[in-house]
């Protein structure tokens, strides 16, 4: 079995919006194992490491300026192929082209702040997930 793990976040939206319980239900209903969880204020610094891959696009002030400073979810997913069964459940990054009976395609509106980040690779699991969970904190249950 391809057992892995993947990085997620749910943005400010997701917490404003009420959406942290439907959300996390929908990944252990889908048998993916919670290994950490964790809010927190998160910080620009943060962000920026996080979203660091988007330095020098247009949108990438806006992204950033979405989730600095605001309250997050964030969580270490496990299961089989996590990381792609977790992209699926969260649909396209775009609400209106995500399909119906995923997390953004029914719940998110906004393209910037749709409601949950997820590591799209095992290297961005690799880079995203050390900038907020040290290493004991990922030893399992």
């Amino acid at each position: 079995m391809e057992v892995e793990r993947t990085f997620v976040m749910l943005k400010p939206s997701c917490i404003q919006r009420g959406f942290i319980g439907e959300v996390i239900s929908r990944f252990e209903k889908k048998g993916l194992k919670i290994i950490q969880l964790k809010v927190e204020k998160l910080s620009r610094e943060k962000a920026e490491k996080l979203y660091e891959v988007h330095r020098g696009k247009p949108f990438y002030e806006n992204l950033i300026n979405t989730v600095a400073g605001k309250t997050v979810v964030l969580m270490i997913l496990e299961g089989r192929k996590a990381i792609s069964v977790v992209r699926k459940l969260v649909g396209a990054t775009d609400p209106a082209e995500a399909e119906a009976g995923t997390i953004r395609g029914d719940l998110a509106i906004e393209l910037t702040d749709n409601l949950i980040h997820a590591a799209d690779s095992p290297e961005s699991y690799q880079r995203e997930h050390r900038i907020f969970f040290s290493e004991d904190e990922l030893e399992t249950y």
